[in-house]
């Protein structure tokens, strides 16, 4: 027997002061990740550059 419930949800109230502190936390997040990735796509074309001779 399945006891499946639909929720919808109407309205989130977040205090202006609270969502600017999060979206702060997120955007400081982004810069570790952001410098991860690209030290992975260099590490990445660097190898087809080797393996196909670009230059």
């Amino acid at each position: 027997m399945s006891n499946d419930m639909n929720v919808t949800i109407t309205r989130l109230d977040i205090p202006f002061g609270n969502l600017v502190w999060m979206l702060v936390k997120v955007s400081i997040a982004a810069i570790p990740a952001g410098i991860i990735l690209t030290v992975v796509w260099a590490i990445v074309g660097a190898l087809f550059a080797g393996m196909f001779g670009w230059r």
